[in-house]
């Protein structure tokens, strides 16, 4: 890629969207499963502007949204603790436990610091060795393989100091649960092109396989997802059901080997709670028994927390394509991304955070249920 004018190109826009009204035939529901997908398609209006009948169902890929209550109630007892210096990416830190967020735990005194990569969080545990550094290691298979080199990182340097809170998840079950589902209207997917430059699309297969359904590794830019909703409607149309990748510029079907070998030498898979949508079997990693001693978790007894979901969001409902934002009563008056209910609405990738800084209005009248 040279410059990113060319993936935003107008007239190839409207080129794409002549050959979408030229192919589609019949009403067609495309779920793209990454939250920075679901971004792009909102700020730019591109689910507005596809032809009639090809809906956009916005699907459970934020990783921030899909942190499980739990992890972030853990995550606020540790950094409470005053020998512990809490780091994680910026995006974390205003999502609501329970009771706080890092934030404000930050404002009344925790030492709670914003990093860019998890070496950051080993080179402070390096400078200030009387300190308890622990990295907040979330999201998709996008980051665990800088993540499993920081624990690497701090076993060469033999860093007693060092922990991380593991709370990564795995993309394809989670489409598995979503098909299996009894009120499953996606009839093709939008592959997260990053997760895919990692660990390629051979994962996806089985999936497109048993369940005939399309999917296609799709990049983020405007042109990108114009072509990847072309290339899924062509599949459907066709009655194909097969993995496709867009984004060829960027992903190979058997992904970066020596970064899975990485993952899979810190990691193992795992049964995982996704917030807002309850426990997916086999859907995450968590160190493997090898690297145990940089459990957060375990170092400081935080295994037995109590966590509790605000009444009125229906954060579960919009990760899964089931609602949308504007379906909730709440959604641009009592949670806005300054009083936020759930992780979607403050998330750079949740789906309510897009709605709102685009302007989406709510549909529902005021008062009635969501």
């Amino acid at each position: 890629m040279r410059y990113l004018d060319e993936y935003r190109d107008p007239e190839l826009a409207r080129s794409l969207l002549d050959r979408l009204r030229r192919t589609a035939t019949r009403p067609w529901r495309i779920m793209e499963v990454c939250g920075g997908q679901t971004h792009t398609l909102v700020r730019q209006g591109i689910d507005e502007l596809l032809p009639a009948g090809i809906r956009m169902i916005h699907g459970p890929g934020c990783p921030v949204c899909v942190t499980p209550l739990e992890t972030l109630d853990r995550a606020m007892a540790i950094a409470a603790r005053p020998e512990v210096t809490f780091t994680s990416f910026g995006d974390m830190l205003r999502v609501p436990g329970t009771h706080t967020d890092l934030l404000s735990l930050r404002a009344r005194g925790a030492d709670v610091r914003v990093v860019y990569s998890p070496m950051d969080a080993v080179r402070i545990a390096v400078a200030e060795p009387e300190r308890q550094v622990v990295f907040l290691a979330v999201g998709f298979e996008t980051t665990a393989p800088a993540n499993a080199m920081a624990v690497l990182h701090a076993r060469r340097l033999g860093l007693a100091n060092f922990s991380v809170l593991v709370s990564h998840v795995l993309v394809p079950p989670a489409m598995t649960a979503l098909l299996a589902g009894p009120d499953c209207e996606v009839q093709a997917f939008l592959a997260a092109g990053h997760v895919c430059a990692v660990m390629g699309w051979t994962p996806y297969e089985p999936i497109a396989a048993r369940w005939h359904v399309p999917i296609v590794v799709t990049g983020f830019e405007p042109l990108d997802l114009l072509e990847g909703v072309l290339m899924a409607v062509g599949q459907l149309e066709d009655g194909r059901g097969e993995v496709e990748n867009q984004y060829a510029r960027a992903v190979r079907r058997t992904g970066n080997t020596g970064a899975q070998q990485t993952v899979g030498r810190v990691f193992r898979v795992t049964d995982r709670t996704w917030r807002g949508i309850g426990p997916l079997p086999a859907s995450g990693l968590e160190l493997s028994p090898e690297y145990a001693e940089f459990d957060a978790t375990c170092r400081f007894g935080v295994t037995d927390v109590r966590s509790a979901e605000h009444p009125e969001c229906i954060a579960g409902a919009i990760l899964t394509g089931a609602r949308e934002p504007t379906d909730c009563a709440a959604y641009g008056t009592r949670c806005t991304p300054r009083t936020p209910f759930g992780a979607p609405m403050v998330s750079a990738e949740g789906t309510c955070a897009a709605y709102f800084a685009a302007g989406r209005a709510r549909t529902v009248p005021v008062g009635s249920p969501p």
